[in-house]
């Protein structure tokens, strides 16, 4: 029987590692937060894990409803960009009050 993706042991580490102030299964229960915290955090090895675990779909998806806040000028570029998006966005800002 295989595993969840959600299950991983390897993915589980990573969300510990990434959203450490949350449990890895509360981190992995907003998975489109936890790829933004992946491409914008983790290293190369776990991004090779999570978009082989997760796949690129939900890669993508977060460059499309990114949490606000999480993305550096960096990462948000390099991003678009492997993806091929030609026009890369104005970075994703936290409203704070």
């Amino acid at each position: 029987m295989m595993q969840a993706p959600t299950d991983h042991p390897s993915l589980l580490r990573i969300a510990r590692k990434l959203v450490w102030w949350k449990s890895p299964r509360q981190a992995l229960a907003d998975p489109v937060d936890l790829a933004c915290r992946v491409m914008t955090l983790g290293t190369w090895d776990d991004v090779l894990t999570a978009r082989q675990l997760l796949g690129d779909q939900l890669f993508r998806q977060a460059l499309a409803q990114p949490t606000p806040g999480v993305f550096d000028r960096r990462s948000w570029r390099y991003w678009h960009l492997f993806f091929g998006h030609t026009h890369v966005p104005a970075l994703p800002q936290r409203n704070l009050p």
